[in-house]
């Protein structure tokens, strides 16, 4: 995922013109900029709250998405925090497990 503030400038260009034309589009960029920042910063203390103004806007999917985070709550908060990844370890677990098959 790409930071919000390193869109390219066509790129940015273009999402400005649809905000201003689409107010829900404009509240849902708000909310996955925020969420881009977090994730991207490893803000896993800010995820309450990004949850709660997610669970209260109207739009459907967007809370939906929210509740969802909610259940596993702990699990993707301690995913925002942590500075390392056990993605490539997780990957030759992965690769080992297709071998043995």
């Amino acid at each position: 995922m790409t930071h919000p503030e390193h869109l390219r400038d066509e790129n940015a260009d273009k999402l400005h013109r649809l905000r201003e034309r689409d107010p829900d589009l404009d509240r849902l960029t708000r909310h996955v900029r925020k969420f881009a920042v977090m994730m991207t910063a490893r803000h896993g203390d800010r995820l309450e709250v990004w949850i709660t103004g997610a669970e209260q806007d109207s739009l459907a999917p967007l809370a939906g998405f929210a509740r969802n985070l909610r259940r596993d709550f702990d699990v993707v908060r301690n995913g925002f925090s942590p500075p390392h990844s056990s993605g490539a370890v997780e990957g030759n677990i992965n690769r080992l497990k297709m071998l043995k098959r």
